[in-house]
């Protein structure tokens, strides 16, 4: 039993992680350390796209939404009572009066995305294709517009502030490996076997009598769930929400991770987010400035987003199947030969 849980992915991938954690501890500046929590969010994020997208093979472009409502609900359960009345009037009288503890409120963020999510499923997994991708898509432009404009609630366009800032670098690495080991559990479960058949043989899968509705609403509402997590982690960092910030630039970004990566696989998910924001992080400072031989360097504004995009062009038209190859890493991984 400890064997295989030593040459298991989540061991490897949790491995690799807390490897950074340390180092960036250790040696790293607050910038790095920065640097280092919003990897963490963003691999919870895009594992818990893994979760739906990887195994039944259905593009979602809405999960950002669920990011969104797990941020404002931890906004909603853990900002100050009285920034509450003055900023969301029309919350709850229950919710208005209190605020609760991080644990607490994250459970009711995470249960209300995944009940959210379990309603709107009842109709999108009935779809598959592109007609799934595109309503899923539909999910992503009515939360913005909801949360963009339900001002009592949500303050509108208009920043949510005095969120506690709970998310550390080790709360962060915690949950990640969290999310990573249920990602793998879900996968190796009968029903992410079933999904997956249904993603490779939906016919034969269905005479095998796997219900393909079922099973991808299943996934969805876990995908869901992990996603929403991720937004509450955001919340808890950077102390303010915005319905802009969880919008089209963050879906693209995700995407771009789960499909440089290989997202078919788990490793690859995790793979795609260290890549993709290496990459951005190195762009970032670029478009700002830095001296170069007594020289200013400085690159124009945008050029990360076009570099990302032709980054993933690339991927796709070299190596379909990611960094990874769709494989799953392991510590035995490392003596077989490369793919």
């Amino acid at each position: 039993m400890l064997r295989r849980v030593f040459y298991s992915t989540p061991f490897f991938l949790g491995l690799l992680l807390a490897a950074l954690a340390v180092l960036v501890s250790l040696f790293g500046s607050n910038s790095l350390e920065r640097t280092a929590i919003e990897i963490f969010i963003r691999i919870t994020m895009v594992v818990g796209m893994w979760v739906f997208i990887g195994n039944s093979g259905v593009i979602s472009f809405g999960h950002t939404a669920f990011m969104c409502i797990g941020a404002y609900a931890a906004a909603w359960f853990t900002v100050p009572p009285m920034m509450k009345k003055l900023f969301l009037p029309g919350l709850p009288e229950v919710i208005l009066e209190n605020s609760l503890p991080f644990w607490s409120s994250a459970l009711l963020a995470v249960l209300l995305a995944a009940g959210l999510a379990a309603l709107a499923g009842l109709v999108i997994m009935r779809l598959a294709g592109i007609a799934a991708s595109i309503a899923t898509f539909a999910i992503l432009a009515i939360v913005n517009v909801v949360y963009s404009n339900w001002e009592s609630v949500t303050a509108a366009t208009s920043s949510v502030v005095g969120i506690p800032m709970y998310s550390t670098l080790w709360l962060t690495l915690a949950s990640t490996i969290a999310c990573i080991v249920i990602a793998w559990l879900y996968g190796q479960s009968r029903f992410g076997l079933a999904l997956r058949a249904s993603r490779e043989e939906p016919i034969a899968a269905q005479a095998s009598g796997i219900d393909i509705v079922r099973q991808r609403q299943l996934a969805f509402v876990i995908s869901a769930a992990l996603v929403a997590y991720s937004g509450v982690l955001q919340a808890h960092y950077i102390g303010v929400v915005n319905p802009d910030a969880f919008y089209l630039s963050i879906t693209f970004v995700a995407i771009a991770m789960l499909v440089v990566g290989g997202m078919h696989s788990l490793s690859g998910a995790v793979v795609g987010v260290l890549v993709i924001t290496s990459i951005i992080e190195m762009l970032v400072r670029l478009e700002s400035g830095v001296d170069v031989a007594g020289m200013q360097l400085k690159l124009p504004s945008g050029v990360q987003e076009i570099t990302v995009g032709l980054l993933m062009i690339a991927v796709l038209i070299k190596r379909p199947a990611g960094l990874t190859n769709n494989r799953e890493l392991s510590v035995l991984s490392l003596f077989k030969k490369p793919f």
